[in-house]
């Protein structure tokens, strides 16, 4: 707060001139009317979600690189892990409409989850310190997430804000994601930084070796020595290579989490600062009468339409259970199949797209675009032309400096998910608003039964890429002898990250708009206690992956979402009246 003060002399100017460089930029369609509420919320949930996304890259590999553990115990951990993160925002949706309010609960959530990431931070610490560590962040979250959802909500409670709820949702959830984009890098980096220290590089096929060795597998010495020569360690005993290359690699994944902390801190900065743009919409409702409530518009709902609109909520949430199981591989198996089926050198061209000094002069290229195709005035033309033209020559003189052959780790895939959202984020603002316009624009429920098709075309561009590749029984935790392009994930990534846009900001807004308003934390807590049992079947697919082929694998998410979308266009004219 003093820094912006400095900056800008004041916050009132701060935000006026954020308003201004808003319209000048004529992103009216997807900005204009919000009160400054949303955009405090946003970026605290902003900074929030860099930390929670920083960790979320690097945690499966930690504790397979610190512990050894095969994929079905990994995943069991990590499925759990996700589960209690997705579960508890119930509990919290609870305690804020029973006892503190939305935002005394999520004032509250930042500060568990700053003592979990701190917790996690200190090197050396055994499994059980790990696992209650997660269990700390999983509470924090529990407290945070929901309720700072439900306080957007409530922002749009207000007729005069009311038409503008989806498009609310997105920027709330675009802003998740602008966090999420940079948090592989930061992970990365510490990465790199720690194992620089002691003359190492990242190696996929060490840890797993090194545990092997350790444990009493001699048949691997012979590729872990020269894995060792590789790394400059050739002279050292194997043994002593073995455990210093895994403590170090555990204390730079330590070090990844320290920044997940630091990030809680400028939240918690932002939401303290600004609290009181939201602080008319943290309180909990307070309901006239147990047989009616007052929804957004103000009339009285009966016993029934609180019932029925209840209902409608239920079986949204049974069908995004299967959707978050599919999705959330990403921090699994689509990480396993990273790591060990996709090529981890790559050509100087393709690292352009992995390498943050090459790609976002690209992504403001991309930007200074936009502007040029807008009505901006004259000097905000010559930034978009600068941008434009500035960007690629930045982007190429960084790749003029890139070696031939580049390493890239497995958790830098995780960088295009939120990237994509970002970039594809308006523009599907603008498509919904233009359908809006003619009448035509889905219900929230449609949308949610086609984000399901969608998700099963993602799937398939694996399924079809993995037909003939080795299963990961075969493999035995090594790495493929055939190893596959990156774009195939990328466009995985690309895929579902539009069955995403049509899901999850509109399912948020499906519960902002249909929950009782006495109910509306819990219901909120309601959708990410759906979203965590599908967290917890994303560590019973960890079992099938170490026992299927890894093509029949993506077959099995590819039925369940299919299986999914038919269900929802069964039942969607029941929930399409629960919206009326």
């Amino acid at each position: 707060m003093k820094l912006i003060i400095i900056i800008f002399g004041s916050e009132k100017r701060f935000l006026y001139l954020f308003d201004k460089v808003i319209n000048k930029l004529k992103l009216k369609y997807m900005f204009k009317g919000h009160p400054k509420g949303l955009y405090v919320a946003s970026l605290a949930n902003m900074g929030e979600r860099f930390g929670f996304y920083t960790m979320y890259a690097i945690m499966v590999l930690y504790i397979q690189a610190k512990f050894g553990f095969d994929p079905k115990t990994t995943g069991w951990i990590w499925g759990g892990f996700l589960f209690a993160v997705y579960f508890l925002p119930l509990i919290g949706g609870i305690v804020a409409d029973r006892l503190l309010g939305y935002d005394r609960t999520v004032f509250l959530g930042i500060i568990i989850m700053f003592i979990g990431y701190i917790l996690l931070f200190i090197p050396g610490t055994g499994l059980a310190a790990i696992l209650f560590a997660l269990f700390v962040i999983a509470l924090g979250t529990g407290f945070f997430k929901g309720n700072l959802q439900a306080i957007v909500g409530n922002l749009y409670d207000d007729p005069k804000y009311s038409p503008l709820r989806d498009s609310a949702f997105n920027i709330f959830y675009m802003c998740i994601n602008i966090g999420a984009f940079f948090a592989p890098s930061a992970a990365r980096a510490m990465n790199n930084w720690i194992l620089g220290k002691v003359g190492f590089t990242y190696n996929q096929e060490i840890p797993a070796l090194a545990h092997k060795f350790l444990n009493g597998d001699l048949g691997v010495s012979e590729k872990l020595s020269q894995l060792a020569t590789a790394q400059g360690a050739g002279n050292m005993d194997l043994a002593a290579f073995c455990n210093k290359y895994i403590a170090s690699l555990s204390e730079s994944y330590n070090y990844g989490f320290g920044v997940a902390a630091i990030s809680i801190i400028v939240s918690l900065l932002i939401y303290i600062g600004f609290k009181r743009h939201i602080s008319h919409a943290g309180g909990s409702v307070k309901v006239p009468s147990k047989n009616v409530a007052a929804d957004t518009n103000q009339t009285l709902l009966t016993a029934e339409q609180v019932k029925n609109r209840i209902i409608a909520l239920l079986l949204v949430f049974f069908v995004v259970i299967f959707f978050w199981m599919s999705f959330h591989q990403n921090g699994l198996t689509m990480t396993f199949f990273a790591r060990d089926y996709t090529a981890s050198k790559v050509s100087s061209f393709t690292y352009i797209f992995f390498n943050l000094n090459s790609f976002l002069p690209l992504i403001l290229a991309a930007i200074g675009l936009l502007i040029l195709l807008s009505k901006s005035d004259k000097i905000f033309k010559i930034i978009g032309a600068a941008m434009l033209i500035g960007g690629p020559i930045v982007s190429y003189f960084v790749y003029k400096g890139f070696p031939s052959e580049n390493g890239i780790l497995p958790q830098d895939f995780q960088q295009f998910n939120p990237l994509f959202i970002v970039l594809l984020t308006p523009v599907v603002i603008a498509i919904f608003a233009a359908l809006r316009k003619k009448g035509k624009e889905p219900s929230a429920p449609k949308k949610i039964g086609i984000g399901m098709i969608i998700t099963a075309i993602a799937f398939m561009v694996l399924f079809f890429v993995s037909v003939g590749l080795k299963s990961p029984k075969e493999l035995d935790n090594q790495v493929s002898d055939v190893l596959v392009s990156p774009y195939w994930l990328i466009g995985t990534y690309l895929i579902l990250t539009i069955a995403e846009l049509f899901l999850s900001p509109m399912g948020i807004s499906f519960v902002s708009k249909v929950a009782p308003p006495q109910y509306k934390g819990l219901m909120q807590g309601g959708w990410l206690a759906a979203t965590s049992i599908g967290n917890l079947l994303v560590g019973v697919m960890g079992f099938f992956w170490a026992f299927v082929p890894l093509y029949a694998f993506w077959a099995i998410l590819i039925v369940c979402c299919l299986l999914s979308a038919t269900f929802i266009f069964t039942i969607l004219k029941r929930l399409e009246r629960a919206t009326k």
